[in-house]
C-alpha cells in the first residue's frame, strides 16, 4: 500500500429491503495502491455494499468517506465524477453502439458542440492498447464476445482516472490468458496508487492478486486480513461460518465412472451447424451421460448449446431424439422433447427481473403446459419451496423480485426453473460462473445426482478441472469447430485437453 490513510472508509453501513436485511453495520476500508478482495458467499452483501458506495442504493444507517470527506452519492454518475469507477458483473453497455462510443458515452470529445470522432477513436485505440487489446473500435460492441465487452467496460473505467476502481466479478467471462492480461493491468494501476476493490468467487485469483481480504457473511462483517495471514481453507471457513473441508471435497471428489453408451442415444446430432457460428459437428448424448463441452471463450461452446435447444436455427445437418428424426427449430420444440437450457447470460436470456422468484422458477413448466392451463398455486408453492431449499436460494422468500437477488442466487433460480420440468437432457452453460465455492459444490453434486437418475447433461464450463470432475466424455471446441472427443478415463487430464485446444487435433478417443 502506498498510503497510510484509507482513501475510502465505510462505517456502520446498514441496508434493508422488504423482508431482507442485506447489510448490518458493515465497516470497510480501502487504501491507495492496494488490491482489496471483498469475499463472501452469494447473498453475503458484497454487491449491496458496492451499490451503496456508488449511490445505486441509499443507506439506512452509516457513513461513507472518500479521502477523509464524507460523501453521499445519488447515483453512479456522481460517484464516477468523484473518482469512484465501477465495472459490474453484468456488463451494462450499449451493444448497438461502437466500441469507441461505449468507452466515451456521455464524455465524448467535442468542439463547438460537435463530436470529434477521429479523436474519440484514437483515444479508444490507445486505451485498449494499454489493455493489450487489438480490436476495431468502429465495430458494434455486440459483435464481440462477452469477454471483450468486459474488457471494454474496464477500459472505460480506467479512462475516468479513478481514485477507486471497483471490479465486480471482472474475470467471470475471461479465459486464462485474458485473466493474466487483466491482472497485469491491475498491478500497473495499483502501482500508480489506484485503490482496487476486487470481487471474485475464484479463490486462486484472490491469492494471485489481492493484498488484503475482507469477508462478509449474511450481511455482516466477519473480518479483514492481509492475504498472507489468511490460508485458503480458513477463508472458506470464514465465508460459510463453520469448519468445512469444501476444498478437499472438491479436489478429492472421484471422477465419474464412464456411463454406458450402448443402445439408442437420447440425442444424436449429425453434421449439425450454422454458418458463421459453428462448423458442422457430430455429437451423441445418452441417458444418464454427462458430456462436457470444453474450449476457450469464443470457441463455439455456447453456439452448440443454442443449436441443440433451438434458440438458434441450424442450416446444416439433422437431429434425432430417441432415434427418431426431430426438428428442434424453436425452444418450444426442444422443451416438448424434454430438453432444458440454462444460459450463461442470465441477465439477457434468463431471469425476468421484475417477476418474483416463484414466477421465474415456474416459467418453463408453465410454458410447456401452455398458458391456458395455469399451474395451481398450491402446486407452484410446493415445487418452489422444494428447490429454494434444495439449492439454498437466499433470501428464501419466493415472493421477492428476482432482480433483488445476488447474481449467484439468480443463477440458482434459473437452475431451479429447469429442474422442476424434470428434463431428459439438461444443457448447462457455465452453471457455476459467479457462484461461491459452497454453492459450486452443491451444483456439482446435483449434476452427478441427475446423471445417476438417468438425466443426460451437456455441461459447459471454462474450468477444465470442473469438466473433468463431472463428465463421462469431453467434446473439445476450437475456433467454432468440434475438434475431438475424449472418453474421460485416467489418461485424460487438463493438459491433454489444453493440447487438443491448442493443436486442433483430429477426432480421437471415442467415435462421435
Amino acid at each position: 500500500m502506498t498510503g497510510s490513510h484509507p482513501v475510502l472508509t465505510m462505517t456502520g453501513i446498514s441496508k434493508s429491503f422488504p423482508g431482507v436485511r442485506a447489510l448490518d453495520g458493515v465497516d470497510f476500508r480501502l487504501f491507495p495502491g492496494e488490491v482489496h478482495a471483498l469475499m463472501g458467499e452469494n447473498g453475503a452483501g458484497k454487491s449491496t455494499l458496492i451499490k451503496v458506495l456508488t449511490g445505486v442504493y441509499g443507506v439506512d444507517r452509516g457513513t461513507v468517506a472518500l479521502a477523509g470527506e464524507q460523501v453521499s452519492f445519488t447515483g453512479p454518475m456522481q460517484a464516477t465524477a468523484a473518482g469512484v469507477s465501477t465495472v459490474f458483473q453484468e456488463v451494462n453497455l450499449c451493444t448497438n453502439l461502437s466500441v469507441a462510443e461505449n468507452i466515451f458515452i456521455g464524455r465524448e470529445p467535442r468542439r463547438l458542440g460537435a463530436v470529434r470522432w477521429g479523436e474519440m477513436r484514437r483515444r479508444a485505440r490507445a486505451l485498449l492498447t494499454r489493455l493489450d487489446l487489438d480490436i476495431d473500435v468502429n465495430a458494434p460492441l455486440g459483435s464481440f464476445s462477452l469477454a471483450i465487452q468486459q474488457m471494454v467496460a474496464i477500459a472505460r473505467a480506467i479512462d475516468i482516472e479513478a481514485r477507486v476502481l471497483v471490479l465486480d466479478e471482472p474475470t467471470s467471462s475471461l479465459d486464462t490468458g485474458e485473466v493474466a492480461q487483466l491482472f497485469r493491468v491491475m498491478r500497473s494501476l495499483r502501482d500508480d496508487g489506484i485503490a482496487i476493490l476486487f470481487v471474485t468467487h475464484f479463490l486462486d485469483q484472490v491469492y494471485r492478486i489481492a493484498d488484503r481480504i475482507t469477508v462478509l457473511r449474511n450481511g455482516q462483517l466477519v473480518g479483514e486480513w492481509t492475504t498472507g495471514d489468511l490460508p485458503q481453507l480458513s477463508l472458506v471457513e470464514k465465508m460459510i461460518g463453520k469448519e468445512l473441508d469444501v476444498l478437499e471435497r472438491l479436489d478429492e471428489q472421484p471422477r465419474r465412472d464412464v456411463a454406458a453408451t450402448e443402445g439408442t442415444p437420447l440425442l444424436e446430432a449429425r453434421a449439425l451447424g450454422r454458418r458463421s457460428a459453428v462448423a458442422p459437428f457430430d455429437l451423441t448424448v445418452h441417458a444418464g451421460e454427462v458430456v462436457g463441452l470444453a474450449g476457450l471463450l469464443g470457441s463455439g461452446r455456447t453456439e452448440v448449446a443454442r443449436l441443440l435447444f433451438g434458440a438458434d436455427r441450424a442450416d446444416h445437418g439433422s437431429v434425432r431424439v430417441d432415434g427418431s428424426p426431430t426438428s428442434l427449430r424453436t425452444p418450444v420444440a426442444a422443451i416438448a422433447r424434454g430438453i432444458g437450457f440454462c444460459s450463461e447470460n442470465r441477465r439477457a436470456e434468463g431471469i425476468v427481473a421484475d417477476l418474483s422468484v416463484r414466477e421465474n422458477i415456474v416459467l418453463a413448466m408453465q410454458a410447456a403446459r401452455g398458458w391456458l392451463r395455469p399451474i395451481p398455486r398450491r402446486r407452484q408453492d410446493e415445487l418452489v419451496d422444494r428447490w429454494v431449499r434444495a439449492l439454498h436460494i437466499r433470501p428464501a422468500d419466493p415472493e421477492i423480485p428476482v432482480g433483488n437477488l445476488s447474481g449467484g442466487n439468480q443463477q440458482k433460480v434459473l437452475l431451479a426453473r429447469w429442474l422442476i420440468t424434470e428434463p431428459r437432457l439438461l444443457i448447462l452453460d457455465e452453471p457455476t460462473r459467479g457462484i461461491d465455492i459452497g454453492a459450486k459444490t452443491e451444483i456439482q453434486r446435483l449434476v452427478a445426482q441427475l446423471s445417476d437418475g438417468g438425466t443426460a447433461v451437456l455441461f459447459i464450463s471454462a474450468e477444465l478441472e470442473e469438466v473433468l470432475r463431472l463428465s463421462h466424455r469431453i467434446a473439445v471446441m476450437r475456433d467454432h469447430e468440434l475438434v475431438t472427443q475424449l472418453t474421460n478415463d485416467q489418461s485424460v487430464d487438463a493438459d491433454r485437453i489444453m493440447q487438443a485446444i491448442a493443436a486442433g487435433a483430429a477426432h480421437e478417443g471415442v467415435p462421435s
